[in-house]
């Protein structure tokens, strides 16, 4: 029954190594989770940090202004490596 079995100890173990894989997961998540929760308050709590975020990531602008975004040479080429 140890190993003729459906539930053979090699299955068992396969099966607890994969729930204590997906158990860490939860937890990455979960800090992830907290982790946006917090930037989300600070963005939405401070006018100034919200419109720096829209900026920054989203490239958005005021009326009449032009935008100039600089690429790194050196960087795009390390990536590439």
């Amino acid at each position: 029954m140890l190993f003729f079995d459906m539930n053979n100890v090699f299955y068992r173990y396969r099966v607890a190594q994969e729930i204590s894989a997906l158990e860490e997961s939860i937890a990455e998540q979960k800090e992830k989770i907290a982790r946006l929760e917090v930037q989300k308050r600070e963005l939405f709590g401070n006018e100034r940090k919200l419109e720096r975020f829209a900026r920054e990531k989203y490239l958005m602008k005021r009326d009449g202004e032009d935008i100039f975004v600089i690429v790194d040479d050196n960087q795009n080429k390390k990536e590439e490596e």
